[in-house]
């Protein structure tokens, strides 16, 4: 049984905090527009990567099944392959009419984990089809043999980590890998 032999205003008093004085002090912060001006400068001025710099080409690599993919693909982690229309490299590969190798070439390659990832091969510091990154074994990158930028594949998607392309923000051209839509064990497309 409830007990409301107290008066009703007593419970609202308790249920009710004591008003704070209505003179709050008012703080002002020196500078505050300078402050908010650096603060938004800094956001604008964050480094931004462009993966863009290798004009967008065809690409269309297949693996239908998982036997093509034990002999042309890529199995274990930093392992890596180049796939080259033009020079017909890897030699062996069943090139067909629909093959296309993006504006480089494709380096494919198997992350740290053993994921497959896909880059154009063209360095996007030279821009030029001819001008290829070769994968370096010692550093597990990969590097330009003409401005000598390097490029983190296995562990950082492309990104530069040295010289021009990394002053500049230049990262190689990224391409999706996945299973086919009509069944294909992997392909390659941009």
């Amino acid at each position: 049984m409830i007990n409301l032999d107290y008066p009703v205003k007593s419970r609202l008093t308790l249920l009710n905090p004591p008003k704070l004085s209505p003179k709050m002090p008012k703080f002002k912060i020196p500078h505050s527009k300078l402050a908010i001006a650096l603060a938004l400068s800094l956001c604008v001025a964050c480094d931004k990567v462009d993966d863009d710099r290798i004009p967008p080409y065809p690409v269309y690599v297949q693996f239908q099944t998982q036997a093509d993919w034990n002999v042309y693909g890529v199995s274990g982690a930093c392992g890596y392959k180049y796939f080259i229309k033009a020079d017909r490299t890897p030699a062996n590969y069943p090139w067909t009419a629909l093959t296309e190798t993006g504006f480089g070439g494709i380096l494919l390659v198997s992350d740290i984990h053993g994921d497959p990832q896909a880059y154009d091969l063209a360095c996007p510091v030279e821009a030029q089809r001819t001008v290829r990154v070769v994968v370096d074994t010692d550093l597990q990158k990969a590097r330009c043999p003409r401005c000598r930028s390097v490029y983190d594949i296995f562990t950082n998607y492309g990104l530069p980590v040295e010289g021009e392309a990394a002053a500049k923000g230049y990262a190689l051209r990224h391409y999706h890998t996945g299973t086919g839509y009509q069944g294909q064990y992997l392909i390659i497309t941009n």
